[in-house]
């Protein structure tokens, strides 16, 4: 078989961007979900679809694993048309799955194991499917005992689940509101590099430590179109 050679900026295209947001509940990262750039697939696990009720996409419910895992052989194998597919949220699928894995077994270690054996194979999945991958996740504030210092960390059944999932994207972004000084208006924001405060990372180095909550711009950016 002969080596296939290409350029680099049309691979990295081809497999799309993958972007984790986390962030506390009413953020906005269901509505964040309108700005995803190209045509979108929600996979929803929780009952907070209503902010985006006037947004053109298609959704999928998934009140299973098994769901999942069908919504994911259809993105990896079928011809269709998304440009992105949003699990909505990735923390709310892991607690259906961690209440299946208690069916199974009496022993909680046993049940969390699995979740974090399973939740993690599901996000690598669908992270290399060649499309626009969005995971929203919830959001835990956790204080350091010897300095009293609070930090924003990712929130998912089982702490060792909630810290690799960063390692597995490109894009990880804390999404926090804030009022604007002069307006007064509430504005919410993409922080998009770690610190103290919480965790973040930018893969492509092209974004603002922080950035208006738009995904579209922020591709568009990422991509060198801005």
């Amino acid at each position: 078989m002969a080596l296939k050679i290409s350029r680099l900026r049309d691979v990295v295209e081809s497999i799309g961007i993958k972007v984790c947001v986390y962030g506390a509940a009413g953020a906005g990262k269901t509505t964040l979900i309108k700005t995803l750039p190209g045509k979108v697939l929600i996979l929803s696990a929780e009952s907070g679809l209503l902010s985006i009720a006037d947004h053109d996409a298609d959704v999928a419910e998934v009140s299973s694993i098994d769901d999942v895992r069908e919504a994911y052989r259809f993105l990896a194998s079928s011809d269709h048309q998304y440009d992105w597919v949003a699990l909505d949220s990735f923390s709310e699928i892991c607690e259906v799955l961690l209440a299946e894995e208690k069916q199974k077994t009496k022993d909680p270690r046993q049940a969390y194991g699995a979740v974090i054996e399973t939740g993690t194979a599901l996000a690598r999945a669908f992270r290399d499917l060649p499309l626009g991958v969005y995971f929203s996740a919830k959001s835990e504030r956790v204080k350091d005992d010897a300095t009293g210092r609070v930090s924003t960390h990712i929130s998912m059944p089982g702490a060792k689940l909630g810290a690799a999932l960063p390692y597995l994207f490109d894009e990880v972004f804390h999404l926090f509101s804030a009022t604007d000084k002069e307006s007064g208006e509430l504005e919410r924001w993409l922080q998009t590099s770690g610190d103290q405060r919480a965790d973040a990372k930018d893969r492509s180095g092209k974004l603002d430590m922080y950035e208006p909550a738009n995904l579209a711009d922020i591709v568009a950016k990422i991509r060198g179109a801005q």
